[in-house]
């Protein structure tokens, strides 16, 4: 069977292009594959936000982050794609988290070049060029050293100023450079959150002068893209039902049932094994509860 790494390499180099179903939690890790999405992707502010409720400013750890894409792959035969935020601080940082992506089944991620804390009100900027070339370095080593294939994007931010909440300038010379620079530490595919004015013709100018794989957030003339928001979506609708309980005394637009339900559960097999343990052992069984 292939490893996860090698289901990813396979899609990238099919030349094929393919979108990443956004993910945030196990189950919606089974949705995205049951309606058939060829990969997956958890984003670091679905992630923080989901999970712990903090920005995604750096706060929370990457230990926390492989925790919850852990939970993810473990659940999915389709690839997972994590952002690794900046992978720590220093290069032993970016080597050990590394080889736990790796461990964990995970099957790639993208490190960024933004410094920390990002997203946040302090004007942070990028870190230098070498920086990332040499957290990208040990990331390598730690894939080489584990013996598995594993993807390796490295996002550049150049393009995502500080005006809109990043740490880039707009350059766009700036930002091919910095590609070239990451390619050549070892990335397999590059990552750029997109300019307010990153129209079809301007991504596929920009695209021809990087020879190699690039992915972005819903952004035609990519190899790939991600899809996010879910997390927002799933927030805001037990917003609107909670509210709904608390004034109404009751939800009246919940959705607490559907076709796929128990599908997308191991339900079956947990009450097989349930009703199989009762038997062997004597103990009273019931007709399976209604769903």
């Amino acid at each position: 069977m292939p490893t996860p790494g090698e289901k990813l390499r396979a899609l990238l180099e099919s030349g094929e292009h393919f979108v990443c179903g956004d993910v945030f939690s196990a189950i919606t890790g089974r949705i995205v594959e049951h309606v058939g999405f060829p990969a997956a992707y958890l984003g670091g502010h679905a992630c923080s936000a989901f999970h712990y409720a903090v920005p995604d400013n750096g706060v929370y750890s990457q230990v926390e982050q492989i925790e919850q894409a852990a939970r993810i792959a473990h659940v999915m035969s389709i690839p997972l794609i994590a952002d690794a935020d900046t992978l720590g601080e220093t290069v032993a940082d970016a080597y050990h988290f590394t080889r736990r992506y790796i461990q964990q089944g995970i099957a790639g991620f993208h490190v960024e070049d933004e410094r920390n804390p990002k997203h946040s009100k302090h004007v942070n900027g990028l870190c230098a060029i070498e920086d990332q070339q040499a957290r990208i370095d040990a990331a390598r080593r730690a894939q080489r050293d584990s013996g598995q294939d594993f993807v390796i994007i490295a996002r550049c931010d150049e393009l995502y100023t500080s005006e809109m909440g990043g740490g880039g300038t707009g350059s766009m010379e700036e930002a091919i450079k910095r590609g070239h620079a990451y390619m050549e530490a070892g990335a397999d595919a590059l990552f750029y959150p997109p300019r307010p004015d990153w129209v079809p013709e301007l991504v596929k100018a920009f695209g021809s002068k990087i020879p190699v794989a690039t992915m972005g957030f819903s952004l035609p003339d990519t190899a790939f893209n991600m899809a996010t928001g879910g997390w927002v979506t799933a927030a805001a609708n037990h917003l609107k039902l909670m509210r709904e309980l608390k004034e109404e005394g009751r939800m009246l637009s919940g959705n607490f049932n559907f076709p796929e339900k128990y599908e997308l559960i191991e339900h079956p097999l947990y009450d097989g094994l349930i009703e199989e343990w009762a038997e062997k052992t004597g103990r009273p069984t019931r007709p399976n509860h209604a769903p």
